[in-house]
């Protein structure tokens, strides 16, 4: 197992399906190198050309995938939907490699109790969402995310540590370019923003803005 990962901004993408492929095409349009892996022959060569690296492997085999280098990334996304087995046990190779932050497709409710039990840190329905929303919330530090057509969205975000124990209105969201429009302190509901709220550790803030404007500020966190 890898002691350190020394690839975190490249994105591993197992399973070139049409969510497989729709969400490592809106990786690379968010500036991020993508490691596409398949076992079908065919997908591997439909896609070379689109996009960065696409490699034919058993991703259900922990030996391939270290052969491929993949224990060195940081985050890696198994996009498979055809066989419950194969997801699974690729989550599971993913596991024994030790990388970080794992993300899983998952067709039912029991499918993803099972990837949640065998190392999966994310479970997503690609039916409910959709590749772009997914590409952001893996490389953002966005707890959710929903982006409008004009460049325009809305997101839930962490509170920036440097505000823990301050009020809101301390915060100053408009010179990042956004605008809190709700807040969650631990142990209570989301209420709307109120310059006297005093922001507590595990916080959440409900922001909206311009997409780049929301990114960055979710990055203050």
């Amino acid at each position: 197992m890898s002691a350190r990962k020394t690839n975190d901004s490249g994105i591993v993408v197992i399973g070139l399906g049409r969510f497989g492929c729709h969400l490592a095409g809106s990786l690379l349009q968010l500036d991020h190198q993508v490691l596409a892996v398949d076992s079908n022959p065919a997908r591997v060569q439909r896609w070379s050309e689109q996009l960065d690296r696409v490699v034919q492997a058993d991703s259900t085999e922990e030996g391939a995938l270290r052969q491929l280098g993949i224990a060195d990334f940081e985050r890696a996304v198994v996009a498979i939907g055809a066989s419950v087995e194969a997801s699974v046990l690729t989550v599971l190779a993913l596991t024994e490699l030790g990388i970080p932050q794992i993300w899983a497709r998952a067709t039912s409710e029991k499918h993803a109790k099972i990837l949640g039990s065998v190392g999966a840190h994310h479970v997503i329905f690609p039916e409910a969402e959709t590749g772009e929303r997914v590409a952001h919330l893996i490389v953002s530090k966005m707890l959710d995310f929903i982006e409008f057509g004009d460049d325009f969205a809305i997101a839930k975000v962490r509170v920036p540590e440097g505000m823990v124990g301050r009020p809101l209105r301390e915060l100053a969201a408009d010179q990042y370019g956004v605008q809190v429009i709700g807040a969650k302190l631990p142990g209570e509901r989301f209420r709307h923003a109120e310059p006297d709220i005093v922001l507590q550790k595990e916080s959440v803030l409900i922001v909206e803005g311009g997409t780049v404007q929301v990114q960055r500020f979710a990055a203050l966190a």
